[in-house]
């Protein structure tokens, strides 16, 4: 029974995150520590482990879902690789800093970030790209799989600070980090949202590759876990890159912001009280 809740939680994460560019972090965190106060299997897991088996399974999520994207040629290769040289060494640094978090800290910060992301995606479909500097900005020309041109274009010194964080916040935390990266790649660099998106999704591939290696050195892994969730999480992404490209996804993002809300209220309380 236990196996297959893991299967059905990776699943909708892997779906969430690559359908909107979050990486699906943000489900798998909070599901295991809530169900691990109340199931057999998933007892005692520390915020530590969860963050490390979390961001084992968002290499699965972030491989599919880039693959998927490749395909449908709406990655930003060059784009990504750029941001992930300053997220790389970010997740490195949250995944230090994570050790020395307890279970009441970490809930508190992780509530307060949550809530900070559902934000984030009550505003995202209402940003406007500010006007472009050319004379300022790495301007990129891309040509996505449907044969569309886009224009747009960043400071590379504001586009690695970002980076840097969105990295620092999935090691830390375990997530993806598209809820930061994909508003600033729309608002900020003007970015096309399905192509910071997909790009999104492959920033987290690599910057994951990363974080998790420095969980697994720290013992933050419970590999069992990863027999149930990795499946799940490989269909679900595939399943969200899929439903990218055919469906508005305005009613799962509002119903994802409630969640965000409600779980991270949720957290801070568990972390005030103890």
């Amino acid at each position: 029974m236990e196996f297959i809740l893991l299967f059905l939680i990776a699943c909708t994460a892997g779906a969430l995150g690559s359908l909107i560019g979050l990486g699906g972090g943000v489900i798998i965190v909070p599901a295991l520590l809530f169900f691990g106060s109340y199931t057999p299997l998933l007892t005692e897991i520390s915020p530590q482990v969860a963050v490390g088996t979390s961001l084992v399974i968002m290499i699965f999520t972030g491989l599919a879902s880039t693959l998927a994207y490749r395909k449908h040629g709406t990655i930003d290769i060059k784009s990504g690789l750029l941001f992930f040289a300053a997220s790389g060494p970010g997740g490195i640094v949250g995944a230090w800093v994570n050790q020395y978090l307890n279970v009441q800290q970490f809930n508190i910060y992780f509530g307060l970030f949550m809530i900070f992301m559902a934000i984030l995606l009550m505003v995202r479909n209402r940003l406007k790209p500010l006007p472009l500097n050319p004379e300022k900005s790495y301007i990129r020309e891309f040509v996505d799989g449907q044969g569309n041109k886009h224009v747009y274009g960043y400071r590379i010194s504001l586009a690695l600070l970002i980076a840097f964080f969105v990295g620092f916040a999935s090691g830390l935390f375990g997530i993806g980090g598209g809820s930061v990266m994909v508003p600033a790649m729309i608002l900020l660099f003007a970015f096309p949202p399905h192509v910071a998106v997909a790009t999104s999704m492959l920033m987290i591939l690599l910057s994951s590759l990363l974080s998790s290696g420095t969980h697994i050195s720290l013992g933050n892994v419970q590999w069992l876990f990863t027999v149930a969730l990795i499946p799940g999480a490989w269909v679900g992404a595939k399943l969200g890159a899929l439903l990218n490209s055919k469906l508005k996804s305005d009613m799962l993002v509002a119903i994802l912001r409630i969640v965000l809300v409600l779980l991270g209220i949720r957290m801070i309380y568990q972390g005030i009280i103890g």
